[in-house]
């Protein structure tokens, strides 16, 4: 199942339909989501460990958790209506058409070519709003109001839209009270702050007060949500100062939920950054150049391993470009063999759509990591979201 090639919906629902998926109880799934990144806005793995053919990608991993999500809420509230087509509607009904960045899709006949484009777009936060020092933060760390929103769309259709814009609200009141809070703030803060306001895509004028806030806040897992995303935002070392413990207090009483689920999310928060404190960028003390080549990495080598077969007939049949890679891994090539070995490759990758990254302003750029890797080149699959047709 690969999330950045056609099909990927259709593949993964047809796995997702041979476990005991819609069995698992919602606070369960939540917890999952949690060890999973999702909630936090890094998704380190894929929810329920369903989907192990290859290491994804975050972005990747994203779309899929985002997807299991919609689909394990989907099967709880078992509807008439298939569930590409009722998350298909959804989305159109939070969507204002003038300004949506999905006004282009809508002309999509297929839904499951639809969803699949509708997913890619809004996994990411608009790239014209955040500043070039925080351009490699690129998932939505909000994603959990679309499933909340999901959720009240398959129960009631009736202003749906209002609920997610106010739902967005409460959560901008509640975190950045948080964050204004703290005596000091730190780069961790900063950055958060910029994550969430890039995340939001109803952005009112002025925020709700506080007291506004929470009377929005009455469903079990907006409640959950919302304490988890406070702690995110108290977390700083893993140090709560006194104004923080002194919120959260408040917060507990206010929500009406007992004190372990205060203590639970703030050890799931701690637990969760001791452990993948290198792997969520905003807590990465990586500068922008080591980011872009870290991530460029992981997409070449990723894109190596899913072409390998195609790319080993591709470079078997241009022996002057196998020569030069086989040169280029004992030795500096000279200006006129990286000339040659670039026209060649461009040429090769041509005839290869999933490589097309390379053809990009810049792709160059990733030239010397796809030679980088080609030592490591391993058989895999060519068309990883094919199903066979069963009689």
């Amino acid at each position: 199942m690969n999330p950045s090639a056609n099909g990927w919906i259709k593949k993964l629902l047809n796995l997702v339909s041979e476990t005991m998926y819609s069995e698992t109880e919602t606070d369960a799934f939540y917890i999952n989501l949690k060890r999973a990144g999702f909630i936090y806005g890094s998704n380190i793995k894929v929810v329920l460990d369903i989907v192990k053919p290859f290491e994804l990608s975050e972005e990747e991993r994203c779309k899929t958790n985002l997807l299991l999500t919609f689909y394990y809420i989907y099967n709880k509230e078992n509807p008439e209506e298939k569930f590409t087509e009722s998350l298909i509607r959804y989305y159109k009904s939070i969507t204002d058409q003038k300004r949506s960045f999905f006004e282009d899709l809508f002309s999509d006949k297929s839904p499951d070519s639809l969803l699949e484009k509708i997913i890619h777009k809004r996994i990411h936060i608009d790239d014209n709003f955040i500043s070039k020092s925080f351009n490699y933060f690129l998932i939505n760390a909000l994603l959990f109001v679309d499933v909340l929103g999901y959720q009240r769309f398959l129960k009631d259709e009736n202003n749906v839209k209002d609920y997610v814009g106010n739902l967005e609200s409460a959560l901008e009141t509640i975190v950045f009270s948080v964050i204004e809070n703290k005596t000091l703030k730190s780069e961790y803060d900063e950055n958060l702050i910029k994550l969430f306001e890039g995340s939001i895509r109803y952005k009112n004028p002025e925020l709700l007060t506080y007291n506004d806030a929470i009377s929005i806040i009455n469903e079990p897992l907006e409640k959950l949500y919302v304490i988890d995303l406070v702690c995110m935002a108290s977390w700083t070392d893993k140090i709560i100062d006194n104004e923080e413990k002194s919120f959260l207090n408040q917060l507990k009483t206010d929500l009406g939920v007992d004190n372990t689920v205060i203590v639970r999310s703030i050890n799931d928060i701690n637990l969760f950054y001791d452990e993948h404190k290198e792997d969520v960028a905003f807590l990465s003390s990586k500068n922008l150049a080591q980011s872009f080549y870290d991530n460029s990495s992981k997409v070449v080598s990723k894109l190596i391993n899913r072409n390998s077969k195609r790319l080993i007939k591709e470079l078997s049949e241009s022996k002057e470009a196998l020569y030069l890679l086989t040169q280029s891994t004992q030795r500096n090539l000279t200006d006129e063999e990286q000339k040659k070995i670039q026209t060649q490759l461009i040429d090769i990758f041509k005839s290869i759509p999933s490589l097309a990254i390379f053809m990009l302003p810049g792709g160059m750029l990733l030239l010397p990591l796809f030679i980088k890797f080609i030592p490591k080149l391993l058989p895999s699959a060519f068309d990883d979201n094919r199903i066979d047709d069963k009689d």
